[in-house]
């Protein structure tokens, strides 16, 4: 048990890892060499770096530092402990991908596409990066972290919660002053062009988020035929640590008395299940569906409002 508590530990930090170089890489290739902003704390330090000079990760760590801070206390330490570790991750990345990243990748893939498919390619990284940081228990940080504190008391998901301040974060951006690389001010109306951009960003980052969390916690349900039901529905509590309910049935064509396993489980260990109930009966017969939620120990819990 303590090997597999160390294993799952060790994927979690590499996807978190993999997660956050996404979202980054998001920002540096496509979004800020267009003078975009999108909404969160990285929209906040790319405006600031316009305006500034300064570059997003020192302001990303600084902003993002005091919201650990609040996070801990609600949250808990386990969630501080990997966001910590993400948050120095994505500030190292944001700045040091700037001078390592050369430009004429930059030219290739996001310069010469234009503004409207660097929008959608890096709004759907930074998207991926942070469905991929919230489902291993982190965080990318900034309004990530708010919006997990929203959903703990919640029945609402993090991505719309994180669209909804980013749209006032964006609507805020036009009374900033900004500049071009080069130093030249930006005219109103290119202000109000890159908000509306900045508006196709984080929508396109609000719906990846979420159809990646919804996929990682997609749940299915299994109806288990088989002669050998006891040796089966112990292997999936021992090794599986799923409950199994016994449903007694019969078979119309048999006229035999049988008994039917009804399991509940994520989606991703069904494949890893089914290899392992064939080991035990290769002739069992099972059904899979999907289901759209499963409120209980070991999946989501009903979330009530609380003071």
């Amino acid at each position: 048990m303590q090997e597999k508590n160390v294993l799952r530990t060790i994927k979690e930090y590499i996807l978190i890892t993999l997660g956050i170089l996404i979202y980054t890489c998001g920002w540096t290739i496509f979004l800020t060499p267009n003078n975009m902003f999108g909404g969160g704390v990285s929209g906040i330090s790319a405006i600031i770096q316009y305006a500034t000079g300064i570059k997003m990760g020192y302001t990303y760590f600084v902003i993002n530092a005091i919201l650990l801070v609040i996070s801990l206390f609600i949250i808990g330490p386990s969630f501080g402990i990997k966001t910590v570790y993400a948050i120095f991750l994505a500030s190292f990345c944001l700045n040091i991908e700037q001078t390592l990243i050369p430009a004429q990748i930059i030219q290739d893939f996001a310069l010469s596409n234009g503004k409207l498919m660097c929008a959608i390619i890096g709004g759907s990284m930074a998207g991926l990066g942070i469905g991929m940081s919230i489902s291993q228990g982190g965080s990318s940080g900034g309004t990530d972290i708010i919006a997990l504190i929203i959903t703990k008391y919640r029945n609402i998901s993090p991505g719309k919660v994180i669209l909804l301040i980013d749209v006032f974060i964006i609507a805020s951006s036009l009374l900033v002053p900004s500049f071009t690389a080069d130093g030249q001010p930006l005219q109103f109306v290119d202000k109000f062009i890159t908000a509306v951009y900045g508006m196709i960003i984080v929508t396109v980052c609000g719906n990846i988020a979420d159809i990646y969390l919804a996929g990682s916690k997609q749940s299915v349900q299994l109806f288990i035929l088989t002669h050998k039901h006891e040796a089966v529905a112990d292997m999936i509590a021992r090794d599986f640590h799923r409950g199994v309910t016994v449903l007694d049935g019969q078979g119309w064509y048999t006229k035999r008395v049988t008994s039917v396993l009804m399991v509940l489980t994520r989606k991703t260990d069904v494949n890893l299940l089914l290899r392992a109930i064939k080991r035990i009966d290769p002739e069992a017969f099972i059904s899979i569906s999907s289901v759209t939620g499963v409120y209980g120990k070991g999946f989501d819990s009903i979330k009530d409002k609380k003071s």
